[in-house]
């Protein structure tokens, strides 16, 4: 388990393209709970200057924007479309998530903090699901997970199928879940949930209620 030494409980928040993790994690936010943001996280290993970053580009030179960043975009459809890329990034970028994440917990547990939420995208794919002290995810229909990634246009449909094609479906990641928030709702019905899952969490944990 992550950081229980420093009292802190980290509990893994994971979903699919589409789903709403990131609004489930704001929602969480709002209730007082802090909430690690892997791609967040992620951004800031890249930037120009890091190590992360000179070997990314080293790699991929075309990912090289004006401005010195790295094109997230274009990456994402060159290594989306290769699983070979993929593993070759991930093995560049997600120990420095982890290494990054870890310290955040730790700082999190030194201000007394006793409940947290990671979130990421591939916890369940990278097998590290077990690390937490438990797992939510986030559930919607299949039809309605596309529907939302395509709306929000940052991709075409065929680099959106491309990242569903690259995660496990959200079926395989109940199985191993603690907890699930359904998102096919409106937002106050998520909203309910989200107060509702922490009321569970903290009465397992032995945490005060608030």
């Amino acid at each position: 388990m992550i950081a229980n030494k420093q009292k802190l409980f980290l509990v893994g928040l994971t979903g699919g393209i589409g789903s709403g993790k990131s609004t489930v994690g704001r929602l969480i936010q709002e209730q007082g709970v802090s909430v690690l943001d892997a791609d967040q996280i992620a951004r800031e290993i890249v930037r120009p200057g890091t190590p992360a970053h000179a070997e990314i580009v080293a790699r991929w030179p075309t990912v090289l924007a004006e401005d010195g960043t790295i094109n997230r975009k274009l990456l994402a459809a060159i290594v989306f479309s290769e699983p070979t890329a993929r593993a070759e990034l991930e093995g560049i970028t997600h120990p420095r998530i982890r290494k990054h994440s870890r310290a955040m917990a730790a700082a999190l547990a030194s201000q007394g903090h006793s409940l947290a939420f990671y979130e990421a995208s591939l916890l369940v794919e990278t097998g590290r699901q077990d690390e937490y002290d438990g797992l939510v995810v986030v559930t919607l229909p299949e039809s309605v997970q596309l529907e939302r990634a395509t709306a929000r246009g940052n991709e075409n449909p065929e680099q959106i199928k491309a990242r569903i094609a690259a995660q496990l479906p959200l079926s395989e990641k109940i199985k191993v879940a603690t907890d699930t928030i359904d998102n096919s709702g409106d937002l106050e019905n998520t909203r309910t949930q989200i107060k509702a899952l922490l009321v569970r969490l903290r009465a397992r944990f032995g945490l005060p209620a608030v």
